[in-house]
């Protein structure tokens, strides 16, 4: 999807097109006040934030735990350990066919998985059992294609967003995402594939921000039905040669600061949906 740089005055009059029953569970409300995206339009949009029709293509690959610790704002939140010396990234790519108020867009949330304050930084076990209350995402990078999405994200939830152009197709069996710099230049490509196990996702989680000197905790709610690999087998290896390139980054400015965590080749994880709900609500002041 090429970029949209155009702010609409008013909010896109969609409602009607959030009628699962997972919108049910959560109360519609406005912000305090408007949010200004610039001098002239000022918007008042309802939260949480409801997406519809999603098509998700999740990648989630090993990385440097001291590459990842080297990212956090604060020494207090820990990249979760998965052995070995190694940390997780999670690329979540997105196409947002309906959003609450908000014309639709793509986007990519690079996030990887931390404690908040831990007394004890436990390998692995937070990303399976749901017993962490301080278990989290961290985003340290959000492309998206929209300058509307770019500002509210900002100014709201203090998200590492640009402007960049997103395209996200589905071939065959597989579902292929290209970014781009605002050069021009492709900077990151994703394969995942269509197929795997059918799971069903009915998941709430904490995305950790900064916003200003502010450390920021928002709750984001999704659901769907996904086909997943799993590759358990490489917690226990180094790392492996996969039977395709699956992740590939080019020598940009963007590419070479992914290129910095120290990526594995091989994918730890795989999910795609092609029909997911969701929703991102208001943050709330994180005391670290």
């Amino acid at each position: 999807m090429k970029t949209n740089l155009n702010i609409g005055p008013e909010l896109l009059n969609n409602r009607e097109a959030f009628s699962d029953e997972f919108y049910s569970r959560f109360q519609l409300r406005h912000a305090p006040a408007p949010l200004q995206l610039n001098s002239t339009v000022a918007k008042d949009y309802l939260f949480p934030t409801f997406y519809g029709d999603v098509t998700c293509a999740i990648g989630i690959f090993f990385c440097s735990h001291k590459k990842a610790r080297e990212l956090m704002p604060n020494p207090k939140m820990q990249p979760i350990s998965m052995g070995k010396g190694r940390s997780l990234v999670v690329f979540s790519n997105y196409i947002y066919r309906n959003v609450l108020g908000v014309i639709p867009y793509n986007e990519i949330a690079m996030t990887i998985p931390v404690l908040i304050d831990p007394l004890v930084n436990v390998p692995v076990l937070p990303m399976i059992l749901p017993l962490f209350k301080n278990f989290g995402y961290y985003c340290f990078s959000m492309p998206v294609t929209s300058l509307e999405n770019q500002i509210r994200g900002e100014k709201i939830w203090g998200l590492p967003k640009v402007v960049q152009e997103i395209n996200i197709e589905v071939k065959s069996d597989l579902c292929q995402v290209e970014a781009k710099e605002s050069t021009g230049e492709t900077y990151y490509e994703l394969q995942v594939p269509t197929t795997g196990k059918p799971t069903n996702f009915d998941v709430s989680a904490n995305l950790y921000s900064k916003r200003g000197q502010e450390f920021l905790q928002s709750a984001t709610h999704f659901k769907g039905n996904f086909n997943v690999i799993k590759h358990m087998g490489l917690l226990l290896k180094g790392p492996q040669i996969p039977d395709r390139q699956y992740l590939k980054l080019h020598n940009t400015p963007s590419g070479n600061v992914l290129k910095n965590l120290g990526l594995e080749e091989h994918p730890f994880q795989l999910r795609f949906s092609n029909k997911m709900v969701s929703c991102f609500d208001l943050p709330k002041i994180q005391k670290i």
